[in-house]
């Protein structure tokens, strides 16, 4: 699975970046765990569906009667075709997401660090009340 790395504030930073950041992230991850598995049932599919065109490719050379399996072999290879782009399609999604979060993440630590710098915001050691 795709790591799903989070930038982790200390309490009192930017309240609305630290809102809109774990607003975000359990969207994210989940997104990126379904996608996960959305992707694991396509590569099984996949290996089912060239295990199927092998064992019809098998059976038409050792009948004795001559029953035309290919266009139901090629049907296969087309959905396993599909299969193939929809995964593509997926892995993109995947990527997407995670650049995402990388985005919202750094865009917090930015802003953190930029209300630090003005004074507007002063860290708060865990010792002080």
């Amino acid at each position: 699975m795709a790591a799903v790395t989070m930038v982790e504030l200390s309490s009192g930073g930017d309240p609305v970046a630290e809102g809109l950041l774990e607003l975000i992230k359990p969207a994210i991850q989940q997104l990126d765990v379904h996608v996960h598995s959305v992707r694991e049932s396509q590569v099984e599919l996949r290996e089912h569906i060239d295990n199927l065109a092998t064992e019809l490719f098998k059976i038409n050379e050792h009948q004795k009667v001559a029953l035309d399996l290919d266009p139901y072999v090629k049907k296969l290879l087309n959905s396993r075709r599909r299969v193939v782009l929809v995964n593509n399609i997926l892995q993109n999604a995947q990527e997407r997401l995670r650049r995402l979060n990388h985005n919202v993440a750094k865009e917090t630590a930015r802003r953190k660090t930029m209300l630090e710098a003005s004074g507007v915001f002063t860290p708060r050691s865990p010792s002080r009340p």
